[in-house]
C-alpha cells in the first residue's frame, strides 16, 4: 500500500478545522444578527461580512489544495451507498462555501449596501442595485443557511458514526 496517504496532508487538516469553526461562528452569527435590532445588529453584521469573504477565500483554497493532494481512500468495506453519501455531502459543502459568501456579497450589491471589510477596505458590487433581487438573494441566502446547517450536521454525525461506531481511520484522517 505504498504511497496511499493515511491522513489529509497538513494544509488541508488546518483549513479544515479553521473554517470549521468560522462556518459555525457564521451560522450562529447569522442566525442571531436576524433575530435581532438595534446596534447589535450592526456589530453582527459587521463580523458576519468580513468572515464570509474569509470563508470563500479559504474554500477557494481548500478546493486547490484537494485538487492538488488527492485525501485519504475510504475504507474499502465501506458500503457504496455510504461512499456515495460522503462524496454527495461534500461536494454540497464545498458548493456551499463558495455560493453562500457569493450570494451574501450579490444580496448586499442589490440593496445597495456596501460589503465593506477590514476596516475601510469595500469590494466592489458584484450586482446591480435592484430591490427585487435583493428580496430574492436574501430569501436564497436564508434558504441555504438552513442547508448549509444540516449539511453540516449530517458531516459531523458521519464523523461521528467513524469514529464511535465503525471505529475505522476516516475520523483519524482529518483529526488534529
Amino acid at each position: 500500500m505504498s504511497g496511499v496517504r493515511e491522513r489529509f496532508v497538513l494544509p488541508a487538516r488546518l483549513l479544515h478545522w479553521t473554517m470549521a469553526a468560522m462556518i459555525l461562528g457564521m451560522l450562529f452569527v447569522g442566525v442571531t444578527m436576524v433575530s435581532t435590532v438595534g446596534a447589535a445588529h450592526g456589530a453582527l453584521l459587521a463580523w458576519h461580512k468580513p468572515l464570509g469573504i474569509a470563508v470563500l477565500l479559504l474554500a477557494l483554497a481548500r478546493i486547490a489544495v484537494r485538487a492538488i493532494y488527492r485525501p485519504p481512500p475510504l475504507p474499502a468495506d465501506l458500503p457504496a451507498w455510504q461512499r456515495r453519501a460522503a462524496s454527495l455531502s461534500h461536494l454540497l459543502l464545498y458548493l456551499l462555501m463558495v455560493a453562500m459568501p457569493l450570494i451574501g456579497w450579490a444580496m448586499l450589491s442589490a440593496g445597495g449596501y456596501p460589503v465593506q471589510i477590514f476596516g475601510r477596505l469595500r469590494l466592489p458590487p458584484i450586482a446591480p442595485h435592484d430591490l427585487r433581487w435583493y428580496s430574492r438573494l436574501h430569501a436564497a441566502h436564508a434558504v441555504l443557511a438552513g442547508l448549509f446547517f444540516a449539511t453540516v450536521l449530517l458531516h459531523l454525525a458521519a464523523a461521528l458514526f467513524h469514529r464511535l461506531i465503525r471505529r475505522d481511520r476516516v475520523f483519524h484522517s482529518m483529526a488534529p
